[in-house]
């Protein structure tokens, strides 16, 4: 009884042996498989797959980009001079109307009626003063002050024409630019006085984005600065305008300053109030090292790189410290630490650290691999 006891004791104990080295083999199949996946051989140290790229000379151009809304260059609101009823509109919302084309007319009927009287009234005191004039002049009849009298009697009556004429003309609104005619405030019938708005013309064939600039930029943002406008709306599509004013002040509570850039919308397609994506070039420069500022990392003693160098036949990952210039985008300008012709790493650069062997994946689309062996 006690060797049958012993026997399964044995046999137990053999299972649970026979499981765990099966277990154990799994995960090392396991950890072979992934190593195998991500292109690692262990032979002595791990080999991290990376992508290079040569460092070379280039242009940057910086830019501040900022987000600003369309306004019409011309939205104006033009109000009633004087009184009167909104007798008809010579023109429909919608359309396009020409500088100075009529475009809604007050009853006149009462300032016709004065204008005519003082016409009369001008050329009777015109004619008195000319027989007065004459008798005066050439047969020396009547006073130096009954001619006088004559006289600015009819430049008084001439005045009071012209200015009863002027009244009349602003009876009629008309377009004070060339635009569509995009709205009216009053219908037919209803009063107008002196300041009462009665159309609005807005001009859309130039427009103007408004933005504010970061005060850090306060330096950098003058007029005549070349800017690039794109839109959500209309994707792949850019417009080039310029800085046509640079505001003096800082908003207190944003922290910026105006600007306003001028473009061109022969299209109409930009309307009022569309918000847009701007880019004001900041500087250029050229014969300057560039690289993406995604491979740049952070460091205790600043900012660093990883390059590929040669180490006992082997390609080894190089850490650099370098000083960064201006940036824009993904783009940083290199100041010191990189040398034209440096095997920078583009992908992979977060997995390996100073010394690190590495195997570089895209060697054969290089073409030249000076520098790595």
């Amino acid at each position: 009884m006690k060797d049958q006891i012993m026997k399964q004791r044995a046999l137990k104990y053999s299972a649970v042996a026979g499981l765990g080295l099966f277990l154990v083999g799994c995960a090392r199949g396991e950890a072979d498989t992934a190593d195998e996946a991500n292109g690692a051989v262990q032979v002595g140290a791990r080999i991290v797959n990376v992508e290079v790229t040569p460092v070379s000379v280039g242009e940057f151009t910086g830019f501040i980009r900022i987000t600003g809304e369309v306004e019409a260059l011309n939205d104006i609101t033009v109000a009633a001079e004087i009184t009167g009823r909104v007798m008809r509109f010579m023109a429909e919302k919608g359309d396009r109307v020409r500088r100075g084309q009529a475009i809604a007319q007050l009853d006149d009927a009462f300032l016709s009626a004065q204008v005519g009287e003082a016409q009369a009234a001008a050329q009777l005191a015109l004619e008195e003063w000319e027989r007065q004039r004459q008798l005066w002049e050439e047969d020396s009849v009547g006073t130096e002050l009954m001619y006088l009298q004559r006289k600015y009697q009819a430049e008084i009556a001439r005045a009071r024409l012209e200015q009863l004429q002027s009244r009349l003309e602003r009876t009629v609104i008309s377009a004070p630019v060339t635009g569509v005619f995009d709205d009216n405030f009053l219908e037919l019938g209803e009063m107008a006085t002196p300041g009462t708005p009665v159309v609005r013309v807005v001009s859309t064939d130039r427009v103007k984005v408004i933005a504010g600039v970061p005060e850090r930029y306060a330096r950098s943002v003058q007029r005549g600065d070349s800017t690039i406008v794109t839109f959500d709306i209309f994707p792949g599509r850019e417009f080039v305008g310029l800085v046509n004013f640079v505001g003096t002040s800082v908003d207190p509570s944003s922290r910026t300053f105006p600007i306003e850039i001028l473009l061109d919308n022969p299209e109409g397609i930009m309307k009022p109030a569309m918000v847009a994506n701007v880019r004001v070039q900041r500087e250029r420069l050229s014969g300057v090292l560039v690289v993406p500022q995604h491979v740049v990392l952070r460091s205790a003693d600043g900012y660093k790189v990883f390059i590929v160098s040669a180490s006992n036949g082997d390609h080894v990952a190089a850490a650099r410290t370098v000083v960064l210039g201006p940036t824009s985008g993904n783009r940083v300008v290199i100041e010191q630490g990189l040398e034209v012709g440096d095997l920078l790493i583009t992908v992979g650069h977060q997995l390996v650290d100073d010394g690190s062997r590495v195997r570089v994946v895209n060697e054969e689309q290089l073409g030249s691999t000076e520098g790595m062996d």
